[in-house]
């Protein structure tokens, strides 16, 4: 029997842990697609887009490389019409970190704004340039004014990136704390789906 045909379809905030984990796990039958990462700037866009790509088929299954990411629960309505299965939890930094894990840190202080690697190599861009701060820095503390520190969930082990993300705590005024969480939930969810067969799958 032929292996299935496996789609990854995630966030392209996401792309480069689930190639890694892809790769060093080998899973030659599992194909990654990835949706632009600007769609969180438009959350209510995301179900429609990931609809429109598992419509054109051309897999057995799929596993969605997103949380709710902010869609109210309107992904999971479009997933369970085409039986599909997403990454757990509200976001990606509940599965880098693992619901327990990401509770805990959410508990300590619910003022925290996150960041990932995606997040620290494109902070400017997203952030400070994307809330129109690199314009208007006298928005921050109505942006920021309710936060009192940023932790980083790091993905990989890089001295240069949390010292980025150091840089960008002080540019928001935040204190920093720094919390090397690994993939998380998202690799241990990926091999798990590329390990497993649905009876009577198909497309």
């Amino acid at each position: 029997m032929p292996p299935e045909q496996l789609l990854v379809l995630g966030c392209g905030a996401l792309a480069k842990e689930l190639l890694e984990v892809v790769g060093r796990n080998r899973l030659d039958h599992v194909t990654v697609e990835c949706l632009p990462a600007k769609l969180h700037n438009t959350p209510a866009q995301i179900p429609a887009a990931v609809a429109q790509r598992l419509a054109a088929g051309g897999y057995d299954r799929a596993l969605i490389g997103y949380g709710d990411c902010g869609t109210a629960g309107a992904l999971d309505v479009v997933l369970e019409e085409f039986d599909a299965d997403r990454l757990p939890g509200a976001h990606c930094y509940e599965f880098f970190a693992t619901g327990n894990v990401f509770a805990s840190i959410h508990d300590d202080d619910p003022g925290t704004f996150y960041l990932t690697d995606f997040l620290v190599r494109h902070f400017h861009r997203l952030v400070w340039k994307g809330l129109g701060l690199d314009r208007h820095p006298q928005l921050l503390a109505d942006y920021f004014g309710n936060y009192r520190r940023v932790v980083y969930l790091s993905q990989f082990d890089n001295p240069d990136m949390v010292e980025l993300a150091r840089e960008c705590a002080d540019k928001l005024g935040l204190q920093f704390e720094h919390r090397s969480v690994g993939l998380g939930d998202l690799e241990t969810e990926l091999i798990e789906f590329s390990s497993t067969r649905r009876v009577g799958a198909g497309a």
